[in-house]
């Protein structure tokens, strides 16, 4: 196997775990298997770095220091291999060899990264190359960074243009969890789970894998995630499964919009429960959600409407803390989804500005980790449709 293997700073913490770390690579070098190497800073050695910046300091200063967190990293391990007979180089911003290429913002240079990835591959025979994360280099020579989670983007992104098998995370946590071990009990480790699943676990504070490295896997590259104790490079942790795809989908069947208000939603526990337990035992599905301080709106199916609106008139009359129903039909729904739009300022813009522009009303907007859900009128539909289809 061709394996990109990332060491996160927990896991290259002290001595003895930089020693663990070599152990594993050895192994799976022993066994036959090409391995690159990236490295981040020892511990919190950025965080250190800069919280050491008391002073003015432009941009290319500021990288030029927090990269020396990486920079002792990759040395460290290069030494350790070195000691267990294995043939190791480090590579650094600015070495004949490197190859990440990025702006200033840390926008990747797609082509140039991929020729010196390509590159950097057909030189893995018996050679164990150990990468700074987090550190780029821009066209001119100078160091740059790709942002917070820059190693885990270092190494997908390299595990997927070195046409790797398989990227491996090695970190201070089993994979990825039920729960949270340290609020919860009984949390165990998930074997398997989908891009998808991740990324909107990671948007919404799962630190497990950057979001931003997610983007860069796809279907034919396995990323799996394992602890720093585990000490085999290739078993155990969460395999992440599939590939992020970016997706425009209107749904073909018209929805109605049930709206319950009550002045006292905002103090009560439980209601949207309540009324969400009412349409299930109707077996009426709830498409969406969206709620106000006064108010819950739910979409169900537009031939379910007359029924739901029966249900929740119910619950108002049976609950003091409601005032009324209402219905409102033939709604349409055009969903956007994409790995990218959590880090585009201004996407909801990008997407309401054009629909102003054309005259047609947003009756809702609902946003997930990574996707929007525009409703409008069913008749304004297609000409919706078309509209985000071409912005995106």
């Amino acid at each position: 196997m061709r394996v990109v293997a990332k060491f996160g700073g927990t896991s290259l913490g002290s001595g003895d775990r930089i020693n663990r770390a070599a152990d594993s690579i050895a192994a799976a070098v022993e066994a036959g298997h090409e391995i690159a190497v990236v490295a981040s800073a020892m511990g919190s050695t950025t965080d250190d770095l800069l919280d050491e910046i008391k002073f003015e300091a432009d941009d290319r200063d500021r990288a030029e220091i927090v990269s020396m967190g990486e920079r002792t990293s990759v040395r460290m391990l290069k030494a350790a291999l070195a000691a267990r007979g294995v043939d190791a180089l480090f590579l650094e911003p600015g070495a004949d060899d490197w190859p990440v290429i990025a702006n200033d913002l840390g926008e990747v240079d797609v082509e140039a990264t991929q020729q010196r990835a390509a590159k950097l591959a057909s030189e893995l025979d018996g050679v164990v190359p150990v990468i700074t994360g987090f550190l780029a280099q821009n066209h001119a020579g100078e160091i740059t960074t790709l942002g917070r989670g820059g190693s885990d983007t270092t190494a997908v992104m390299l595990g997927k243009y070195m046409d790797a098998d398989e990227v491996v995370i090695v970190t201070d946590v089993e994979g990825v969890m039920t729960g949270d071990p340290r609020v919860v009990e009984g949390a165990r480790n998930v074997g398997r789970i989908t891009v998808d699943e991740l990324r909107n676990l990671s948007f919404r504070g799962a630190e497990v894998v950057a979001p931003s490295a997610l983007s860069y896997k796809d279907e034919a590259l396995d990323v799996r995630v394992v602890h720093y104790q585990h000490g085999d490079l290739l078993t155990g942790g969460t395999l992440i499964e599939g590939e992020f795809h970016n997706l425009i989908d209107m749904q073909e069947e018209p929805l109605a919009c049930l709206t319950v208000a009550g002045r006292a939603i905002r103090n009560r526990p439980g209601i949207l429960a309540d009324l969400s337990v009412a349409l299930r035992d109707e077996d009426i599905n709830v498409e969406s959600v969206a709620s106000g301080m006064d108010s819950i709106t739910l979409y169900v199916r537009e031939d379910a409407s007359n029924q739901a609106e029966a249900v929740l008139h119910d619950r108002v009359v049976a609950d003091e803390a409601l005032s009324s129903v209402t219905v409102d039909d033939d709604i349409a729904v055009i969903r956007v989804t994409g790995g990218e739009l959590p880090n585009r300022p201004g996407v909801i813009l990008e997407i309401v500005r054009p629909l102003s522009e054309a005259g047609i009303n947003i009756h809702d907007v609902i946003t997930s980790a990574t996707s929007v859900a525009i409703f409008v009128a069913w008749a304004d539909r297609e000409d919706t449709l078309e509209i985000i289809q071409n912005e995106f």
